[in-house]
């Protein structure tokens, strides 16, 4: 079971109902599941990468008789359970390869692959380290070298590589651009142009061989160039397109270095001839999984967005207006990434505590509203919480004030000692936050 604390907050049948939709939203982008049907070896020694269902195509095959090398290149929160797959499958077909993701990795098992736990959301020096390895294991390839890529959120922070390897000045473009509300879309296109090792650049590094990148989205609207700030994928954005966030959130004038070390992407189409990146999987699998989950259950279910954005704040309002106006027995479905526009700089929480406490004041007997982030890390040890009116007279009994708490951006220590927060762990899955709203 994903979800840790479930026996605690499955209190009442709408609860146990909720979670248990949850579950299966969970269940169904599960890594270590999606990469076994992308990654398949045949006694025929074909190598057939995709499963044949994203976008309708069919699996490419590849003659591991004719391939000189495989290196296998795993990124982000997903990494660790993607190369696990990878080696199960291949072994020692693999040549070389680097895993990096922002938990502890395991040693390889076959001792083939270099791997990393960096930091995140800001770069360290073991991000720097992973990022070069990365590189390093990219030279010298040959058109009949094949490179898979598995490519998730949280690896845009992990692919820190910037001109000047002394510079941190990355992590305070990052701090001003988070609090000041700037959009994963707007803070990706910025990191493009921060690091040799995005925006396309390990596409330029691994040329002229193969290379296929499986893909698993945490961006509203799965455009595979912000995920992880698109690696392997050709960036249409510019070094003016940088500047002019930079501009509009007042960073460049504070930038410590010339130009806030922003550098050109790729453009070169001969770089990406060779490149098929495969969406692997997204908050479209969870939230389909989840509608179909609920009419089992016997509600009226329905997805309502998959590209949710906007402040968390807003996007309770939103939700709850909607269940509002939901008939009894109903089930409304989000998917996407909210903001939170920090004002308070010492609060603790994250988008999806801060919409249930949101949220809270107006929903009614009726009706439960669960947010989470599907890494199981909402800027915290936290998912995400679920809110309905036991929880607004928990908070009560505990004599918290959750008024106070939603201005001062500090959701976390309300939930922690009222409950009523979601735990989960690192889930290894990764593809934006998921929203819940039920009307019994």
């Amino acid at each position: 079971m994903k979800i840790k604390n479930f026996d605690d907050l499955a209190t009442s049948e709408a609860r146990r109902a909720m979670l248990r939709i949850a579950e299966a939203g969970l269940e169904a982008i599960d890594t270590e599941n999606v990469m076994r049907n992308m990654i398949q070896l045949g006694e025929d020694h074909i190598l057939r990468l995709g499963d044949g269902i994203v976008g309708g195509s069919q699996p490419l095959m590849f003659d591991l008789g004719t391939t000189r090398g495989i290196v296998f290149i795993a990124i982000g929160k997903c990494a660790v359970e993607a190369a696990a797959v990878a080696e199960d499958v291949l072994g020692d077909r693999i040549s070389r390869g680097v895993v990096v993701d922002v938990k502890v990795c395991p040693p390889s098992k076959t001792g083939r692959l270099q791997t990393f736990c960096g930091t995140h959301p800001l770069p360290s020096d073991e991000n720097l380290r992973a990022a070069q390895a990365i590189v390093a294991a990219l030279k010298d390839l040959s058109e009949n070298d094949l490179v898979i890529f598995v490519v998730s959120g949280g690896g845009s922070t992990l692919l820190f590589l910037p001109e000047d390897p002394t510079s941190r000045e990355e992590s305070n473009i990052f701090d001003i651009l988070t609090n000041a509300g700037a959009t994963i879309e707007e803070i990706n296109t910025v990191r493009k142009h921060t690091s040799y090792a995005r925006g396309g650049h390990l596409a330029k590094d691994a040329y002229p061989a193969r290379i296929v990148s499986f893909i698993i989205s945490d961006v509203p609207g799965d455009d595979i160039s912000f995920v992880a700030s698109g690696p392997t994928v050709k960036d249409a954005s510019t070094i003016d397109d940088a500047t002019a966030i930079l501009s509009k959130y007042g960073v460049l004038k504070n930038c410590a270095i010339e130009k806030c070390g922003l550098i050109e992407t790729p453009k070169e189409d001969g770089y990406f001839a060779r490149v098929t990146n495969i969406l692997a999987v997204s908050n479209s699998k969870a939230l389909e999984a989840m509608r179909q989950f609920a009419e089992l259950l016997g509600f009226r279910a329905e997805v309502r967005d998959t590209q949710l954005a906007g402040e968390a704040e807003a996007v309770a309002g939103m939700v709850s207006f909607e269940l509002h106006s939901a008939a009894a027995g109903s089930v409304l479905l989000w998917g996407g990434e909210t903001t939170v526009a920090v004002h308070n700089k010492k609060g603790q929480g994250g988008r999806n505590l801060q919409l249930c406490l949101a949220a809270l004041p107006s929903i009614a007997d009726d009706e439960i509203i669960l947010s989470l982030a599907s890494d199981g890390r909402d800027h915290g040890p936290y998912a995400g919480a679920l809110c309905d009116a036991a929880t607004r007279e928990a908070i009560k009994n505990a004599g918290l004030d959750a008024a106070a708490a939603l201005v001062g951006d500090d959701s976390y220590p309300l939930f922690e000692k009222a409950g009523n927060y979601v735990m989960t762990g690192d889930t290894g899955s990764n593809v934006s936050d998921l929203i819940i709203a039920l009307k019994t």
